[in-house]
């Protein structure tokens, strides 16, 4: 048997995105000795990772879920849409997050915790840049009791809807008449709060609201809640 080690993996170059310093250099230190990965840079925030992926056009990015200015899933939805064939690995503290959901519904092909180990780090962003999705069954599980929520507790909406309103602006609305605060429409829907706030901005500006008073009064009137 020969004892000699078998060639490294093709050289990943990655992007690390976590706005806890500690952490970041920690990843940054530990995955700049592995010898199938090139670090080109380490941000802190969402906005940083987008601005260092147009720049570096890395193979894949390394996202915490949890930043200041713009979050994981908020980055994952305008990475995905952006940058399509950068694969997206996010990082969490917890493996029971429930930001984990809408990360993959939004384009992560992944997610590790915090705690683990530079290989499992790196078979992680080699399998997503390969385009598989690998996930721990714990993580399946996850999905599948979220996608069953999703289906019981969104919002029904007419069929047909006034002042251009689409049916996910109408989804939000009458989940904002609810009383429902942006956060929790986020976890209701499954996207990020950018994207719930992206959703009101436009329900203000189609029906004319000032505030939300202004559109939950809207949404009765026009028995959208």
């Amino acid at each position: 048997m020969s004892n000699v080690d078998p060639p490294p993996a093709e050289r990943l170059r990655i992007v690390i995105a976590d706005d806890q310093t500690v952490v970041r250099e920690g990843l940054r230190m530990v995955l700049e000795v592995m010898p199938d990965l090139e670090v080109l840079a380490a941000v802190a925030d969402g906005e940083q990772a987008l601005a260092a992926v147009a720049e570096h056009q890395p193979d894949a990015i390394l996202l915490d879920l949890h930043m200041p200015v713009l979050d994981g899933v908020g980055a994952t939805e305008r990475l995905t849409r952006e940058h399509p064939e950068v694969a997206i690995v996010v990082l969490t503290t917890y493996a029971d997050d429930e930001t984990i959901i809408a990360a993959l519904r939004a384009g992560a092909r992944g997610y590790l915790t915090k705690n683990a180990d530079r290989r499992e780090i790196s078979q992680a962003l080699h399998g997503a840049a390969a385009g598989h999705t690998i996930l721990p069954p714990e993580v399946t599980a996850m999905l599948l009791t979220g996608a069953a929520s999703a289906r019981q507790a969104k919002p029904s909406v007419p069929a047909q809807l006034p002042d251009g309103l689409t049916a996910r602006e109408a989804e939000v609305l009458k989940l904002l008449a609810d009383g429902l605060s942006n956060g929790e429409i986020a976890r209701e829907l499954f996207i990020s709060e950018h994207t719930v706030k992206t959703h009101i901005n436009h329900v203000f500006a189609k029906t004319r609201s000032r505030d939300r008073a202004q559109a939950i009064r809207y949404a009765h009137e026009h028995e959208l809640a």
